[in-house]
């Protein structure tokens, strides 16, 4: 136990911890994209699917609690090493020309990640909220409302606001820029440095970046433009 608490207090330890809870959110974006693009072909599928992911007692009791842990500990962890490390490096970068040896989206973790953690309360107070004072304040564990199963409908309700879709795009390409630079930067921490692997994870990484973003965008204009 000392050997773990001396290694998650160091610094290393801490950037390892952050590219660990970063791997676990980027595996929970992927399955959350593909569970919502669904609902671009077909509705039932996305209800039925939403259904058992908002009623299966290892998703709601194990899964959904280690998901905001990591969501916490990610941003929280992150601003302090950001903050950190900006303080300690803001003679260095004038003395060897640091704007000049990095990119814009790894000087700017921090903007990026602070929007993106505002649009996760955002998100949260479409969805989450909802959703729990529906199934546990209210009692009603059924998913329906009217015979029909209420999940396709709610969101696609959501993204009737063209300003709230903006909002989203938005959030969703700083996400991409955020993950231009965290990708590859959470496998460094975790050891995974090669000649050999680097590039290969790095070109990943940016298709990654790219193409989870821009689908999520995709759906959110889709049910925009669809159900006027």
């Amino acid at each position: 136990m000392s050997w773990v608490k001396n290694t998650f207090s160091s610094s290393i330890g801490r950037k390892f911890a952050m590219a660990l809870s970063a791997l676990f959110l980027m595996i929970f974006l992927l399955q959350h994209f593909v569970i919502n693009f669904t609902s671009v072909f077909s509705e039932t599928v996305f209800n039925d699917i939403s259904h058992f992911m908002g009623t299966n007692a290892l998703v709601q009791f194990a899964l959904q609690p280690v998901l905001i842990f990591a969501v916490v500990y990610h941003f929280a962890m992150g601003f302090a090493l950001e903050i950190k490390n900006r303080n300690s490096r803001e003679v260095k970068y004038a003395m060897n020309k640091g704007q000049a040896n990095s990119s814009w989206f790894s000087r700017n973790m921090i903007i990026s990640g602070a929007v993106i953690l505002a649009f996760i309360g955002l998100h949260f107070y479409d969805f989450w909220v909802p959703e729990i004072t529906t199934k546990y304040i209210e009692g009603d564990m059924s998913g329906m409302i009217n015979g029909e199963y209420r999940y396709y409908h709610e969101m696609v309700e959501k993204f009737h606001d063209p300003v709230r879709v903006g909002i989203y795009s938005l959030s969703f390409v700083l996400l991409a820029m955020h993950l231009m630079h965290g990708f590859q930067s959470a496998f460094q921490s975790m050891g995974a440095r090669h000649p050999k692997y680097t590039p290969g994870i790095k070109k990943f990484g940016n298709i990654y970046a790219i193409l989870i973003p821009a689908g999520f965008i995709f759906i959110a204009l889709y049910h925009h433009l669809t159900s006027h």
